[in-house]
């Protein structure tokens, strides 16, 4: 019993890696590093583009309610009752024969 546990132990001693066990090993490693490097910068990539699609979503709503209120406005100004309003109200515009006073604001203490 004694010579076969020399020869198993004799058999662990000789596992040693070889030189050309340890250079795969290595390269194994090295590409291992560099896929999950490779990886990682794939996510970073899509999370920003994510958050650049993000901003650019909401840049495209307040552009589309920006159109919508500028086409209802557009809408409006073909009436011409409104045209005339509008310009009376904004550009202090009077009718022939009107007069416009200016009222002083009031003050909410008073």
């Amino acid at each position: 019993m004694t010579q076969t546990n020399t020869k198993k132990t004799k058999k662990k001693k000789n596992r040693r890696l070889t030189p050309v066990t340890k250079l795969i090993c290595v390269v194994l490693i090295g590409v291992s590093v560099w896929l999950l490097y490779s990886v990682g910068r794939e996510v970073m990539t899509t999370i920003e583009l994510r958050r650049q699609l993000a901003e650019v979503e909401e840049k495209l709503q307040k552009v589309q309610e920006e159109n919508e209120r500028l086409n209802n406005e557009k809408e409006k100004l073909k009436d011409p009752d409104y045209v005339q309003s509008y310009a009376r109200g904004n550009y202090i515009l009077s009718k022939d024969g009107e007069q416009i006073f200016y009222l002083p604001e009031s003050n909410s203490g008073d």
